[in-house]
């Protein structure tokens, strides 16, 4: 089988030197793709935005699977024009796909169905806004409704700043269009939690629990970014926990969505909290996590083509994945001056070391004729697995430390948590 993968960054890598590793798939396409993925997959210089583009490629090439990576693809509806066009594509469509794109769609859809969540309101009126927050407790939580590439989301510790989050995402629009509404909740204390799952339509499939690490920088510190690294598995996510998980998130996520008629084949990836009054949904994204995909991908010893398939045809029940045992750490090699501005083009070095300790995933890279630079905010994703959480953080801090760049940074506490609790 052919298999296209839509996306330019280190989950796209990772699906691609996973999917590269079945003895069912013949060759790997990914469009756009990066400096890296071309070790295990032919990029195609096609963007996410050429939609009828992709389809034509997809026809002419003879794909059989496509695997959509990014969010803002799903929300332009590539999956639509795909099936439209009798291509096989792993994704739900975009009606389904507002529960990421539309945060005050998925507010509506978690309260409509019981499923755990922080207390809200949500606005299109910067003024109605303000008044809400002014009655919030602090700190206070504030999220531009739409897609704003994981930084549209500011914890507010005083007045002022609650005053300022919502100038910049309403008045400003600091985060574009995500900005003409705006979802106002309180902060829920505990750790966070990311818990993937397939979900066919009438059944899901969970994968292992990990950890992101959203601030820029140690000790959660810094602006949020869209992710400095992750672990798995998470040992604050305990059996009682993971069947909370089932029971009041999954189980009634699948039945929202037969009650409100959206169809819905892909990855379910909420994010959650797990508080004192127990696990609660932060947000919902329709499609494998960055950088969570590096570490679950790296710990999956089936085939993930055939979890994809049985996602299409319905039949998850009858999966039954295997996983390495011990752990996964995936440490962010970024550009200086991200989440905000920063320069490009700097030469990479280093990986050939790195590549001792880890799996280099590659994200904003570009080759420049034989040269490797970099191209955005997050560049590397150094993954290593070992056989505790200890070892797979002692590799992934190795290969870190092989890798440079001008102004390079990368948090040095991936993990720390894991080992704490």
């Amino acid at each position: 089988m052919k298999v296209l993968i839509l996306g330019a960054g280190g989950r796209e890598h990772a699906l691609a030197w996973k999917l590269r590793q079945s003895p069912r798939v013949r060759s790997v396409f990914c469009a756009p793709g990066n400096g890296g993925i071309g070790e295990v997959a032919t990029c195609v210089p096609i963007k996410l935005t050429e939609i009828e583009r992709l389809v034509r490629f997809a026809e002419d090439e003879g794909i059989g699977l496509t695997v959509v990576g990014p969010d803002d693809a799903l929300a332009a509806g590539v999956v639509d024009r795909f099936t439209e066009a009798g291509l096989r594509i792993f994704g739900p469509k975009q009606a389904a796909a507002r529960l990421e794109s539309s945060k005050v769609f998925a507010k509506e859809f978690m309260q409509r169905h019981g499923i755990p969540n922080a207390r809200s309101g949500h606005f299109t009126d910067s003024a109605a806004a303000r008044v809400f927050a002014a009655a919030m407790p602090l700190p206070v939580v504030l999220k531009a409704d739409g897609l704003a590439l994981g930084k549209g989301v500011i914890i507010a510790q005083s007045r002022g700043e609650v005053e300022q989050a919502i100038s910049q995402i309403m008045d400003e629009r600091k985060f574009g269009d995500a900005g003409k509404a705006i979802v106002i909740e309180e902060f829920l204390e505990g750790p966070e939690c990311s818990i993937h799952a397939l979900v066919d339509g009438s059944s899901y499939l969970l994968f292992p629990s990990a950890q992101d690490h959203k601030r820029a920088l140690d000790n959660d510190e810094g602006l949020n970014t869209g992710g400095m690294g992750t672990y798995s598995p998470v040992p604050h996510l305990t059996p009682a926990l993971e069947a909370q998980v089932k029971t009041e998130v999954m189980d009634r996520f699948v039945a929202g969505l037969r009650a409100d008629g959206l169809e819905y084949k892909g990855m379910l990836f909420p994010g959650l909290m797990l508080t004192k009054d127990g696990v609660k949904v932060l947000e919902f994204n329709c499609r494998f996590g960055d950088p969570e995909t590096q570490v679950l991908l790296s710990r999956l010893d089936s085939d993930l083509l055939d979890l994809l398939d049985a996602t299409l045809d319905g039949t998850l029940a009858l999966q039954t994945p295997r996983w390495k045992p011990g752990s996964a750490v995936c440490v962010i090699a970024a550009s200086g001056g991200y989440p905000e501005a920063y320069e490009s083009g700097k030469v990479i070095t280093g990986l050939e070391k790195a590549a001792e300790h880890a799996v280099v995933f590659h994200a904003g890279t570009r080759l420049d004729g034989d040269t490797l630079k970099t191209s955005g905010g997050r560049v590397l994703g150094l993954t290593a697995t070992g056989a505790d959480l200890q070892e797979a953080r002692a590799k992934a801090y190795a290969a870190a430390d092989a890798v440079h760049f001008e102004r390079v940074f990368f948090r040095r506490d991936i993990g720390a948590k894991g080992l704490a609790s």
